[in-house]
């Protein structure tokens, strides 16, 4: 029995012991500039708004995209978690109307250098950390690195954040394509859910949705799901700029009230269907399986 096959039988026992195992929401994009990380954090404000204890995980390496746009600072990461014996009530930063996040740092990159008790405490610390709160948010990088398409194939629930320039088309096409052959991506128990961002209204993000389903549907067999459309808005700009969600600098603007309807959507699971729940933990047990495969 390899290490990775040990982490994953660790999992199932927690699994078996916790009754509670949050919801993992992963989002991500073809192209960076589509308004991903917006859409994670004001998604997670409305979560909130329904009572729901959320955490965002940044998982976009290098680039401190949900810190920024919270105007936060955080003094630890993952990696000082794993190898510094930092606890989540040291890493988990707290933003607006107390919205939990994690910056992964150089944590995942680290995967390699982890010996074996290491993996099985971050492992044991995810699982934690999946019954401390209702919902946890992946926030990965934009593109196909091999981070990305790691957490995109081993979540149960994907958020594909898009917009109608043909760049943002091409890459998120791109990202499918390169899911489409990733080992340990099963079609099956993923929901893959098309948000249409920068849209001038429903019909121009419906038919955004249905000429890119139609072709990923041909050509990959992947069948997408239409979560909802984020309208073009010039307060989703000023919002970034003072370092706030729209939601609540703007909370009557159309942005806003998108972004009401799409976390409606999400917890009535409209146009969608019920996925067994995978957790973070199993995303970096796959992860170090494929690094402990490549070395």
């Amino acid at each position: 029995m390899d290490q990775a096959e040990k982490l994953r039988n660790i999992i199932k026992l927690q699994n078996q012991a916790n009754i509670h195992q949050a919801r993992v929401i992963t989002v991500t994009s073809g192209k960076g500039g589509v308004g991903k990380s917006s859409c994670a954090i004001n998604i997670a404000m409305e979560f909130r708004k329904r009572g729901k204890s959320v955490i965002i995980f940044d998982a976009d390496f290098g680039l401190a995209n949900i810190e920024v746009m919270f105007g936060a600072v955080p003094k630890y990461n993952l990696s000082d978690m794993i190898f510094r014996g930092k606890d989540f009530k040291d890493i988990i930063v707290k933003g607006p109307m107390d919205i939990g996040f994690i910056s992964g740092g150089s944590g995942i990159n680290g995967l390699d250098n982890m010996n074996r008790d290491q993996v099985g405490y971050l492992v044991y610390k995810l699982k934690e950390l999946e019954t401390l709160t209702d919902i946890i948010i992946i926030d990965t990088g934009a593109g196909i690195s091999d981070s990305v398409l790691e957490f995109v194939a081993s979540s149960a629930e994907v958020l594909l954040v898009t917009t109608p320039e043909p760049t943002s088309i091409t890459d998120a096409y791109a990202l499918m394509k390169s899911l489409n052959t990733r080992i340990g991506y099963l079609k099956e128990e993923t929901a893959i859910k098309v948000v249409a961002n920068r849209v001038a209204n429903y019909e121009e993000g419906r038919n955004l949705y249905n000429k890119f389903n139609i072709v990923v549907s041909k050509f990959l067999n992947i069948n997408l799901e239409f979560l909802g459309i984020i309208p073009v808005d010039s307060n989703m700009s000023k919002a970034v700029i003072q370092q706030k969600p729209i939601t609540m600098l703007y909370p009557d603007s159309d942005g806003s009230k998108a972004f009401s309807e799409l976390a409606d959507a999400l917890i009535e699971n409209r146009e969608g269907r019920e996925v067994k729940r995978k957790g973070l933990a199993s995303a970096i047990v796959s992860m170090f399986k494929k690094k402990n495969e490549e070395n």
